[in-house]
């Protein structure tokens, strides 16, 4: 079985104090994902990144304060978990990873059929990501460890959402 770890908006402008969308414990999970990362690529799991890379007019900044502005540093992946030649790192402007970008086609051609899923923020990105494998009929595993979120409720609620309606299997 092919087996996908997606690691969602592990960048600066998330995870660095003082960055426009500072996750508290952001910076706490690096190492469960690092973990997550030794074990996938010892697999041979196919590892992906779907990373925000917003307009400097993106209209999602109305929502939210301009973050993640493509090229800029905040736009970067944390060194910490810097990919690896081979690995895929797909840019998306949008909170569903799916929309308007090659996530499906790649999860398609390397014939994902599971998917594990960690980075910020549990209640939105992380979150889409999952019900975007749900509608695809991959289960997904969600390790807390490995996620982060700055509204603990919310996170909560989203966990317990992805395990009720979407499959996740949370550990």
């Amino acid at each position: 079985m092919r087996r996908a770890l997606i690691i969602v908006d592990m960048l600066n402008d998330f995870v660095r104090p003082g960055a426009p969308l500072f996750v508290p414990g952001a910076l706490e999970i690096i190492p469960a994902i690092q973990a997550e990362l030794a074990r996938a690529r010892a697999a041979g799991e196919l590892v992906v990144y779907v990373c925000d890379a917003h307009d400097p007019d993106d209209k999602e900044f109305a929502r939210f304060p301009p973050h993640a502005v493509a090229g800029s540093p905040g736009a970067q992946i944390v060194e910490e978990l810097a990919p690896r030649p081979g690995e895929v790192v797909l840019s998306k402007r949008r909170l569903d990873p799916f929309f308007d970008t090659e996530l499906d086609q790649v999860l398609t051609r390397e014939e994902v059929e599971e998917a594990t899923v960690v980075g910020v923020c549990t209640h939105i990105c992380v979150m889409e990501t999952v019900a975007g494998l749900s509608s695809r009929d991959i289960p997904a595993r969600v390790p807390r460890a490995a996620v982060a979120d700055f509204d603990p409720d919310q996170a909560q609620a989203a966990l317990q959402r992805m395990r009720r309606v979407f499959g996740a299997q949370i550990i």
